[in-house]
């Protein structure tokens, strides 16, 4: 996955380009929230960047509720004012986080697309994508932990776990489709499985050793349900 270079608001993915993932695969929804003023020149655009990167950092090791404005504000030594006029509020910084969280996605597939795998091959490969991204990139660690602290957050997030079930269904109905499942084997049964397996797996990394084994304990995981769910 590659480093978040600048803050954009998600506007073009997969949907935009048909040729880059299944139809519809992490559709682009921006999330109602009050925003700040588009930067119009490179340090503007560098200064709101900090701020973002800021929050995420703590937002991820503190959650929501322990991160003041004030304290993203000292992380990068700006004012408080200055996080403002990006970021109007808190709520506006966790939603610009998870924005982000999310456009890592379709960037990840349709690297991953390009490589020109079988469909199965191709979700294996996004998968283990994934596994990296949630142990290296603190946007996307941050965003997760935000799903997570939802309910806290005066904002209306993407419902997690649907895009990801929906892009591995139709990444499965195409290895149907092309001989690579197992005679059988449900697409849609198939993709809420390894999307509760890696949701879970990643938890229990975050959870007892802060994502550092994930890439390994995913792999582990992601062998054996592959392993039953491909064609002999």
């Amino acid at each position: 996955m590659p480093e978040l270079e600048s803050e954009t608001r998600p506007e073009a993915g997969p949907e935009a380009d048909p040729g880059a993932g299944p139809a519809g695969a992490f559709r682009v929804r921006p999330i109602a929230t009050r925003r700040g003023p588009d930067p119009k020149q490179d340090r503007a655009a560098r200064t709101r960047l900090l701020a973002l990167t800021a929050a995420a950092e703590l937002f991820a090791a503190r959650g929501f509720r322990h991160t003041s404005m004030q304290d993203v504000a000292d992380r990068v030594g700006m004012t408080k004012g200055a996080v403002y006029f990006h970021y109007p509020t808190k709520e506006a910084l966790a939603v610009a986080v998870v924005e982000q969280h999310y456009a890592r996605w379709p960037l990840l597939l349709t690297e991953v697309t390009a490589e020109g795998h079988g469909p199965l091959e191709t979700a294996v490969r996004v998968l283990a994508g994934a596994a990296t991204a949630f142990r290296d990139d603190i946007v996307v660690r941050a965003g997760a932990r935000l799903q997570i602290e939802r309910p806290q957050i005066g904002a209306e997030l993407p419902t997690p776990y649907v895009d990801w079930t929906e892009l591995l269904a139709s990444l499965l109905a195409g290895a149907e489709a092309a001989g690579e499942l197992r005679a059988g084997v449900s697409p849609q049964a198939a993709a809420r499985s390894l999307v509760a397996a890696f949701f879970g797996t990643q938890h229990i990394s975050d959870v007892l050793h802060e994502r550092a084994d994930l890439v390994e304990r995913w792999s582990e995981t992601a062998e054996l349900l592959v392993r039953a769910i491909r064609a002999e």
